[in-house]
């Protein structure tokens, strides 16, 4: 069991690692806040909580002095701190109850309010004045065969009939995996070509390679000729590859981006069923051209579900099977078992530093590194199923990623952390003894996650300012990879805030801050560090670092507010079944309408504000569509429209390269990144 030795052993490992990492980052010479802070939605949440919880909670539970006497139980000092301390059947414990309640409603109204804000400022950017081709453009899915057209053929005859009057044109997927492969190929020999050509005009001495793998194997020859020639068979091969894709209707996938005369259109196409059959011509707002994932346009309807089936199945397992590490993670917060099962370690064990570096620091360490492979998977996983753009895959991914937390990381570390610590005890009591003892050893659990709080919050978020992983990678790429100057860009591309692994993180931390409020406060002050500090981080990097991908316009809020009601609901259902335990009257009743009252407010939430992140309003679209037509009598919607969904190996550099630039100044959030971006291109294009 941790003691406030442990934790304090473990909080000072960690802060000085945050230290060590500001004091680098101050000597780069970075600024760390560059504009004015504001308070982050999470922290409007914890920080009242914390407040409230310490003012009545903790004074409640530190005088209830129930643990000192008893002897069948192991506590530690922050353990005193918590709802075992106080005594079963005391009415010490309506306090909790009204505090619970004053918590959830503290929460509602701000999810109330944060959720209004959000939908606010989307429908802002929906009807901004900047035009994109994705408000003109929807995705047709599911494209039924037709033996008397071409697919081409059959789109545009389908919406002159049914759109007649708003059908603009439109753009057929091409299945074009082996051109961009011949593609990919094509531009890694004209990158070593470069090198080669280089590397002759600065020596005077033709260059030599070899013509097996990478260059290190196989017979030697002449690199520039050997490169040249080798690029013009390519070229012949990627022009009869790309007459062929263009020609084969075989090639054409039952998909299609149809872009209309207006907004108002588009909004009416993909919001309607188009057929009697619900099964085809399935329509959804087209995504940006940058945010498209080509790989999935071509996956039939049925293939689809069967998908999802499928992926759903391998994520219970994963789920499942994933466990059993967890299992002997939360072993090593236990020094007593160390020695049962490693006895030759008790004397290094004995040593007072080393088991509190084992207990304060080990378990948070390990289960950090068994996370580290898991987005890559759930990623993979997303893909699998099927989803036509990079947003939606992200979003896929957090789902699972938040499902997996939940279970693995939340639930697992309660329930086998408890297994583990009381064993003797459940052998040693009778039955009907057992859910007390259950009911006292779950808030016990708080140490475990004070520690993996500050290993994986407040060092992982220090380590982010310097991003050590991505330095180090570039060092190897710059050494081993990088030949010409676009590699060197390459490899230095900083990418972008991964959606996907950061929300359900944080979602973590929310509901750890909810479960813990009313259990065990102490652990409250941990959340309101990590919260501010990643914050800071976070904010600098998203303005000053990383690149965006793409622009979801705050598309995702309705899934980071769903997993904010999930946390609601867990915390009241397990203070239900811990006071469950502790023989008070009615308490069950009492808290009972919580979990009702929540559903009924995401219920009322989802009624009154999701409708704005699923639809576009037709009186906007028309208001957007009326004004262009006063403002630019002449434009050419159609030629805007032309090349903006063909797909990438199709596209010329220049328009392709104007097409991203116009993304990304269409961006809902303005980065100082951005605005570099577009400084340098307007000077290359003057």
């Amino acid at each position: 069991m941790a003691t406030l030795q442990d934790i304090s052993v473990s909080a000072a490992i960690n802060l000085l690692s945050v230290f060590a990492f500001l004091v680098a980052f101050a000597i780069l010479r970075l600024q760390l806040i560059n504009d004015r802070v504001f308070f982050p939605k999470c922290l409007k949440i914890i920080v009242p909580l914390a407040m409230l919880a310490f003012l009545v909670l903790v004074p409640v539970n530190y005088t209830g002095e129930t643990l000192e006497r008893s002897k069948d139980l192991t506590f530690s000092d922050i353990d005193k701190l918590s709802i075992s301390n106080v005594q079963e059947g005391s009415k010490r414990f309506w306090a909790h109850i009204v505090m619970l309640y004053v918590f959830t409603l503290w929460t509602f109204y701000v999810q109330h309010v944060e959720y209004k804000v959000v939908a606010s400022m989307r429908l802002r950017y929906l009807a901004s004045k900047n035009r994109r081709p994705d408000q003109f453009t929807v995705l047709v899915r599911n494209v039924p065969p037709d033996p008397d057209e071409s697919a081409s053929e059959h789109v545009e005859h389908f919406f002159c009939v049914n759109h007649p009057d708003h059908y603009l044109t439109h753009q057929v997927v091409y299945n074009t995996n082996k051109l961009a492969t011949l593609v990919a190929k094509k531009k890694s020999l004209q990158n070593r070509y470069t090198y080669h050509l280089n590397k002759y005009e600065r020596t005077s001495k033709r260059p030599a390679t070899k013509t097996g793998f990478c260059g290190l194997f196989g017979t030697e020859v002449d690199a520039i000729d050997y490169y040249s020639s080798e690029i013009q068979k390519l070229s012949e091969a990627e022009a009869a590859e790309r007459e062929k894709v263009m020609s084969d209707s075989k090639a054409i996938v039952p998909a299609a981006f149809v872009s209309f005369k207006s907004r108002w259109a588009a909004a009416v196409c993909a919001q309607t069923q188009l057929s009697r059959n619900p099964t085809i011509w399935l329509t959804e707002w087209a995504p940006e051209p940058r945010d498209v994932y080509w790989n999935n346009l071509a996956i039939p309807y049925f293939e689809h579900s069967i998908r999802w089936l499928l992926m759903a199945i391998a994520l219970f397992f994963l789920i499942f099977f994933f466990m059993i590490p967890i299992a002997f993670v939360q072993s090593l917060a236990n020094i007593e078992r160390i020695q049962k099962v490693f006895p030759f370690l008790k004397p290094l064990i004995e040593m007072k530093s080393f088991k509190s570096v084992i207990q304060g620091f080990l378990p948070g360490i390990v289960l950090k590194i068994f996370l580290i492979l898991l987005p890559t998977i759930l990623m993979a996983m997303s893909k699998i199923e099927g989803f036509s753009s990079l947003s939606s895959l992200d979003r896929r991914s957090a789902g699972k990623y938040h499902l997996f937390i939940l279970v693995n990381v939340f639930l697992g570390s309660i329930i086998t952390g408890t297994a583990f610590q009381q064993l003797k005890t459940f052998l040693d009591q009778p039955p009907t003894e057992i859910p007390k003892i259950v009911g006292v050893s779950i808030p016990m659990k708080a140490t475990f996650f004070i520690t993996y709080i500050m290993v994986n919050g407040w060092a992982g978020i220090a380590a982010e300012i310097l991003r050590l992983v991505p330095l180090v990678m570039f060092h190897l790429k710059n050494t081993f990879l990088v030949k010409t100057e676009q590699d060197r860009e390459q490899a230095m591309d900083p990418g972008c805030l991964d959606f996907a692994t950061s929300e359900p993180r944080i979602q973590l931390y929310i509901l750890l801050g909810l479960v813990y409020s009313a259990v065990t406060p102490v652990l409250l002050p941990f959340i309101i560090i990590f919260f501010t500090f990643s914050y800071l981080v976070f904010r600098y990097q998203v303005i000053n670092v990383y690149d965006q991908r793409y622009e979801s316009g705050g598309s995702f809020w309705p899934d980071v507010h769903r997993r904010l009601i999930i946390g609601l609901i867990i915390s009241q259902l397990l203070l239900i079944g811990l006071l469950s335990t502790k023989n008070i009257e009615k308490s069950t009743i009492a808290l009972l309408p919580l979990p009702i009252l929540t559903i009924w407010f995401h219920r009322y939430c989802k009624g009154r504000f999701e409708s704005a992140f699923a639809k576009f309003p037709l009186q906007d679209a028309m208001i957007k569509d009326t004004l262009e037509r006063a403002t630019e009598p002449h434009l050419n919607l159609k030629a805007y429209l032309k090349d903006a969904y063909i797909h990438p190996v199709f596209k010329g550099s220049c328009s392709g390269s104007q097409l991203i630039f116009e993304e990304e100044n269409n961006s809902l959030v303005p980065t100082k990144r951005s605005k570099q971006d577009s400084e340098a291109s307007s000077s290359h294009g003057s």
